[in-house]
């Protein structure tokens, strides 16, 4: 017998158009995974088991040949609309009212074919890089004692844990490549305005973006297709690029350790055997770029929190939000942003594509983190995931890419990003990644 989960959402897409399974039978498989394996994974918020399976039986009355993600199951980060479903943010404070219609990106993929299952957990406001709160714990499949990562945590062990093959989340300081690079994912976080932000109150002034988790590059090329609504570009035929190499953290005093800077550096080594010109160079990053990126990521969350009781939200969502209340006003000029680009925009003018490790160490414990202070989450957050904050900043599109495996076997990854427009060069060079270093794609549960 066929099996349908563990497959790709471009094999699965193929199989329905071509009438060699049908949507409801691909989605009863992953739902039956879902009821099997999330109560140890903790991936899901909601899972609309009879929903999902109503819609896959509709898409029978389409034109299935027509349909880029014809029956493929996916994940929706709970921050962003589901007709009918509730958007609880991760959130006590947030209304049980379930949504009049789709955000634009769930209605996107659904017009493609998709069937969306769940809803995903993701920490209170989506705010910090480790995913747990009052609605559940996302643990990284790879390894259960360690979290997903955070904010798109959830999509994350989802997609991991072969419950879909793939997922939708966003990142506004790392959302999307922090927890595909803890749980062996392609995630790419496009440049501003390239897929519909629409994400809580301002996109955390314009440096959220919305995009896909896969388990393949191919299958975040398609997803990203249908995000921004343009043709499926056909990879590449191989160019020759101009790659610079950093294992440098962009923030001060934070170290990047050797699993990961071995990861980048091996990377980098077989781009160049590839073919490309590759060689070690720094971004300029300047000395302001910590305090910057506090500011930003606290002022995010003090304007997401301001029509929400204070009282029912965690101790450190309250501080947070309460410590960004004073950067508001500063960052919403958008000068240090503007400043921050100016800086990097003559190293990439000088390398189409900067590769760096995308963590600088493994994923924290999955503990209660919610309930810890706010200080002790910031140091945690900020010591493991110092590379991906900038690209928020300058709002430049990157990725994550799977590459080797940390000592306990969990995956590794590395960065890929590239100026304004690049997306699909990063997707060409991760899929050559992908070829000279294929990964495992899910994680053994049984």
């Amino acid at each position: 017998m066929t099996t349908w989960v563990g497959r790709t959402a471009t094999e699965i897409a193929a199989a329905v158009r071509e009438q060699r399974v049908t949507p409801r039978e691909v989605v009863a498989e992953h739902l039956a995974r879902i009821e099997r394996f999330d109560g140890r994974v903790g991936a899901f918020r909601t899972v609309r088991a009879e929903a999902a399976l109503a819609e896959a039986d509709e898409l029978l009355s389409r034109d299935l040949g027509q349909l880029p993600l014809a029956g493929v199951p996916v994940a929706v980060k709970d921050n962003l609309a589901v007709r009918g479903e509730a958007n609880r943010n991760g959130s006590a404070a947030t209304p049980d009212t379930p949504a009049g219609e789709d955000h634009v990106t769930v209605a996107r993929l659904r017009a493609a074919g998709a069937v969306v299952v769940g809803l995903t957990n993701v920490p209170e406001l989506c705010v910090f890089g480790t995913t747990e709160g009052v609605h559940g714990t996302a643990r990284n499949p790879w390894d259960l004692s360690r979290t997903a990562g955070g904010s798109s945590g959830g999509s994350a062990a989802a997609v991991a844990a072969g419950m879909v093959p793939v997922a939708l989340g966003n990142d506004g300081m790392g959302s999307l490549r922090i927890p595909a690079a803890n749980c062996g994912l392609v995630a790419l976080k496009p440049g501003h305005g390239v897929v519909p932000a629409g994400i809580g109150h301002g996109d955390w002034f314009g440096m959220s973006e919305n995009g896909p988790l896969a388990t393949t590059v191919e299958d975040a090329r398609l997803m990203f297709s249908v995000l921004a609504d343009t043709e499926q570009p056909p990879p590449a035929e191989p160019v020759t690029r101009s790659i610079a190499v950093s294992v440098r953290s962009p923030l001060a005093g934070v170290r990047v350790t050797r699993p990961y800077t071995i990861a980048a550096r091996q990377a980098a080594a077989l781009l160049s055997e590839a073919g490309h010109r590759v060689r070690p160079a720094n971004p300029p990053y300047p000395v302001w770029l910590s305090t910057t990126s506090l500011a930003h990521w606290t002022a995010g969350t003090a304007v997401d929190a301001e029509d929400l009781d204070p009282r029912r939200l965690a101790r450190r969502t309250r501080v947070h939000a309460a410590v960004g209340r004073r950067f508001v006003t500063g960052v919403r000029t958008g000068v240090r942003r503007e400043q921050l680009r100016a800086r990097l925009a003559p190293f990439f003018a000088e390398h189409d594509v900067l590769l760096t490790p995308a963590l600088a160490r493994r994923s924290p414990a999955s503990v209660a983190w919610h309930e810890r202070g706010w200080l002790r989450n910031i140091l945690a957050n900020t010591a493991y995931s110092p590379m991906t904050p900038p690209w928020n900043l300058t709002g430049w599109p990157a990725m994550a890419v799977p590459f080797g495996t940390l000592p306990n076997g969990a995956p590794c990854a590395v960065q890929l990003v590239g100026r304004p427009g690049s997306e699909a060069a990063l997707l060409d060079v991760a899929g050559q990644l992908e070829v000279l270093n294929p990964w495992r794609r899910t994680a053994r549960l049984d």
